[in-house]
């Protein structure tokens, strides 16, 4: 999430990793198979018609989780008889995205037991129109640093290269010279959509692998997947620091020689990032053969999901069902841990901001059992943030055993010795610009840069085996004595914990792109 690396424009603290012991429930670590010739419980589908639905309520989407023996025809039959519209159905994963006006229409399909483990609706606001995760605005490269930049690149550097302090941070320069990646393995940007006519971006683009999720059906064509015009920069700004081409124009990315493929999942106006529209971002991924998702964002409008609201349960479900499914296809997903500077291992935090499609109602939560999507889901990498001094970033959360490792998302603070000297992260704009964001939105491509050339050097590798190598080829990072606050201000970090050889700002360590071309 740099306004909070993970959900664009909207600030967002950034998302992390999944504490220790935390479980979801049987149902997502053990798919439903829904087959055709399974026989629902009860009668269900069958039943008499009931009277008309109410449709007196706004218009609002939901989704469905179908227990093990339901079959699809006969989820479908009951949505409609609640008053619903079925917008799409994913069989893989017993999933039903609809839309409805009658204001008990979760709690009447939930009545029917015999279908659905949970339902629930996927805002609070009626559908007009995620948020990410970037610190503060975007902050435009100027003509004078672009030609400072320039004028210091040295033999085989991009011409803004000098200023890409974050590279070297990572060993990527170094990884160059061995591997720039593999034309096998594609990275998708799960975010606000991405500008593949940019000079930088255009040369590794798959458009067979991209797409728009917007509303939960994948749409293909032409230049569906770019950013709206009046939308957000933040998933181009995501697909340069990933896989902007060596290619003697701006920048470099961290895995420069593979592809990458933009599916877009935010609403036009908003922002937002719906459930609806993130289940199919995931499922895209995993039927397009996509070996690394990057998801800088949250899913809205709950900045943590509880499973004790019978609401939030269902998107977590279906989530949860989502990422499990692409994983099982081959897919690692690399999520940003937020940009509220809190602790994701605490015994409870205050969200303030949820839901953010209407008046946030302050609530004092355990993250534990409230979720922040995708980012504390199993099997998923969640990335803290670091600045050019080493030091967990302002901004970014942390949390001992929910982030996994940390990256480069930039601080203000940490002021590098570049010809810039801007702490920021500088990487692709839309309209074949460049720009510096910070936030834990700008840690989490690193690694899934780096995790793309782990793939690119071993290509049997699974997701699991992938996280595995990512963690223990890491630089190791004690906790600091100080880090700086929200003002530049250096302070004690207090609210740093280490054990198990992990530490709750950096998790197992800092990524490292060298050892994984090696």
């Amino acid at each position: 999430m740099d306004q909070l690396g993970s959900r664009a424009p909207k600030k967002r603290s950034r998302a992390l990793a999944v504490p220790v012991g935390l479980a979801l429930t049987a149902s997502l670590a053990f798919l439903p198979v829904v087959s055709a010739s399974a026989a629902p419980l009860g009668n269900t589908a069958d039943a008499a018609p009931a009277s008309k639905a109410d449709t007196s309520g706004p218009k609002l989407s939901y989704v469905a989780n179908l227990n093990a023996y339901a079959t699809m025809k006969a989820a479908k039959k009951a949505v409609e008889r609640a008053g619903g519209t079925v917008v799409t159905t994913y069989e893989q994963i017993g999933v039903v995205v609809a839309h409805s006006q009658n204001p008990d229409f979760a709690e009447q399909l939930r009545a029917q037991r015999g279908l659905f483990v949970s339902v629930g609706a996927t805002r609070t606001a009626p559908m007009t129109a995620a948020r990410t995760t970037d610190e503060g605005a975007t902050q435009q490269l100027s003509a004078a640093d672009a030609a400072k930049a320039a004028a210091a690149a040295q033999e085989g550097q991009e011409p803004l290269e000098p200023n890409q302090w974050d590279l070297r941070t990572i060993k990527a320069d170094k990884a160059h010279k061995i591997n720039d990646g593999s034309r096998n393995v594609t990275v998708g940007i799960i975010d606000t959509g991405v500008d593949d006519t940019h000079p930088d971006l255009a040369p590794n683009f798959s458009k067979s692998q991209s797409a728009n999720c917007v509303g939960g059906v994948a749409d293909t064509t032409e230049g569906a997947w770019r950013p709206y015009a009046d939308g957000s920069d933040h998933g181009t700004h995501v697909a340069g620091t990933i896989g902007a081409a060596r290619n003697g124009i701006g920048v470099s990315g961290v895995a420069p020689g593979v592809k990458i493929a933009a599916i877009k999942v935010s609403e036009p106006g908003t922002s937002l990032f719906y459930t609806e529209s993130v289940v199919c971002g995931f499922m895209f991924a995993a039927e397009k053969g996509i070996e690394v998702t990057n998801n800088s964002y949250y899913v809205d409008p709950w900045l943590f999901n509880c499973k004790t609201d019978d609401d939030q349960k269902a998107l977590v479900e279906a989530i949860g069902r989502a990422t499990k499914y692409a994983e099982r296809k081959g897919t690692l997903h690399v999520a940003s841990a937020g940009n509220s500077d809190q602790d994701l291992a605490a015994d409870s935090l205050v969200d303030d901001t949820s839901p953010d499609d209407a008046t946030p109602v302050p609530r004092t939560i355990d993250p534990k059992v409230c979720l922040d999507l995708p980012t504390q889901l199993p099997g998923v990498v969640t990335v803290s943030a670091t600045g050019d001094k080493g030091l967990r970033s302002y901004y970014s959360s942390y949390g001992l055993g929910v982030v996994d490792v940390a990256a480069p998302g930039g601080d203000k603070w940490q002021v590098p010795d570049t010809p810039d000297a801007n702490g920021r992260v500088l990487s692709t704009v839309p309209g074949g610009g460049y720009g510096y964001k910070q936030g834990t939105s700008m840690a989490a491509p690193h690694v899934a840069g780096v995790v793309a050339l782990l793939k690119s050097a071993h290509p049997s590798a699974t997701p699991s085996q992938l996280q595995a190598m990512l963690k223990a080829q890491s630089t190791k990072a004690a906790c600091p004595t100080q880090i700086y606050n929200a003002a530049g201000t250096l302070v004690d970090a207090t609210t740093c914990a280490s054990k198990w050889g992990q530490t709750g700002y950096y998790g197992y360590g800092v990524i490292d792109a060298l050892k994984a071309v090696k």
